[in-house]
């Protein structure tokens, strides 16, 4: 019994693997593929793409080139929100306007 064991030569006839083997390292590259390509595509969303520059930062610089434009911009998102009524809308506009 033990010297059929020795003799047995395991799963495989002759040592040769099954045909499905290449499945595992076809998948192993491919999920180090997505892993990859998630990573460049993360570091494009941070950095702003082909100018470098984050896209925060390329709202706050025209925002610090007109802050009036920043705050008409906040108080029209507030009005479209609902958060203030017409009156208050155009009363706060004019206030701005007044600014200028």
């Amino acid at each position: 019994m033990v010297t059929q064991l020795a003799a047995h030569p395991g799963p495989w006839r002759d040592g040769e693997a099954p045909a499905f083997w290449p499945v595992f390292p076809i998948t192993f590259g491919l999920l180090w593929a997505a892993v990859l390509a998630g990573a460049v595509y993360l570091l494009y969303r941070r950095f702003g793409g082909p100018g470098g520059v984050r896209p925060a930062a390329r709202g706050a610089t025209t925002a610090a080139a007109d802050p009036l434009a920043g705050a008409r911009a906040i108080l029209a998102e507030r009005f479209a929100r609902g958060e203030i009524d017409e009156d208050e809308y155009h009363l706060r506009m004019s206030a701005l306007r007044q600014d200028v």
